[in-house]
C-alpha cells in the first residue's frame, strides 16, 4: 500500500494556509529582484509547489532552489503543528498494518515533515523506514513515478499487487507509470473533476469504506 501524503493521510496546510506559503516564497523572490522567474498561473491558485517548480525550471541545481525548498521544508514542519488527519485514516493505517499490509509514503512533500507527523500521530512504526519524499533533484518531483518506484524497489513489492492512494492527478500519472493500481481520494467535487479528467476510474470521497473491506478482511484471518 502507497500513500500520498497531503491528502490521503492528512490535511498539511489546515491551520497554515498552502497560499499563504506561495504568497511568502514569491515575495521572497520578488525582494531579491527575481519575481521574473515565474510566469502565469500563480495569481490565480498559488501553489508553493508550483513556485518552487518554476524555479527550479529556470534555475535548476541552483543555490537559489536549494534554498527556496529548504524554506519550504520548514513551512511543511512548522504546518504539522496544525495539521489535521483525514477521517478514518488513522484506524485504516493500523488495521491494515495488523492484517499484513505493508505500507509506504510516496509523496512530494518533505520526509521531514511527514516524519514528524506521523510520530506525531503515534503510526510512524507502520511506515518507518518506507517514507519516499521530496529529493534535491525536484525534476523527479511526481508525475514523475520516482518516488513510487523507489518504494517498490525497497520493498521488493509486486506494481501489480499493489494499490496507490493519492488525491492529485500527479499522484495517477506517477501510478500509473510506475505500473501501480490507484485509488483517489477526492474530499470536494473539484478534486473528483481534476481525477477524473487525468484518468483515474475509481474515486472515493471517504476513508470509511476502505475501512470496512480492511476490517473485513481482518476478521476472516482471526482464528
Amino acid at each position: 500500500m502507497l500513500f500520498d501524503f497531503d491528502g490521503p493521510i492528512c490535511d498539511l496546510f489546515a491551520g497554515h494556509a498552502a497560499k499563504t506559503v506561495a504568497e511568502d516564497q514569491v515575495q521572497w523572490l520578488a525582494e531579491r529582484g527575481l519575481r521574473g522567474l515565474l510566469t502565469g498561473g500563480l495569481d490565480e491558485e498559488p501553489d508553493p509547489y508550483i513556485v518552487l517548480r518554476a524555479v527550479d525550471r529556470r534555475r535548476p541545481g541552483s543555490d537559489l532552489v536549494a534554498e527556496l525548498e529548504e524554506r519550504l521544508t520548514q513551512q511543511e514542519v512548522n504546518a504539522v503543528a496544525s495539521a489535521w488527519p483525514t477521517a478514518y485514516v488513522d484506524p485504516l493505517i493500523r488495521t491494515w498494518t495488523a492484517v499484513g499490509a505493508r505500507l509506504a509514503i510516496t509523496t512530494n512533500n518533505s520526509p521531514r515533515a511527514v516524519a514528524r507527523y506521523l510520530t506525531s500521530r503515534g503510526i510512524a512504526e507502520c511506515f518507518t523506514p518506507h517514507i519516499y519524499g521530496r529529493t534535491q533533484d525536484l525534476r523527479l518531483l511526481k508525475p514523475d513515478p520516482h518516488c513510487v518506484l523507489r518504494a517498490l524497489s525497497a520493498m521488493g513489492a509486486d506494481p501489480k499487487s499493489t494499490l496507490m492512494i493519492g488525491d492529485a492527478p500527479s499522484d495517477y500519472v506517477a501510478a500509473r507509470q510506475a505500473g501501480v493500481r490507484f485509488l483517489g481520494y477526492a474530499r470536494n467535487e473539484r478534486k473528483a473533476r481534476r481525477l477524473r479528467a487525468a484518468g483515474a476510474a475509481h474515486l472515493v470521497s471517504s476513508l470509511e469504506p476502505l475501512l470496512r473491506v480492511v476490517y473485513a478482511v481482518g476478521d476472516t484471518k482471526a482464528p
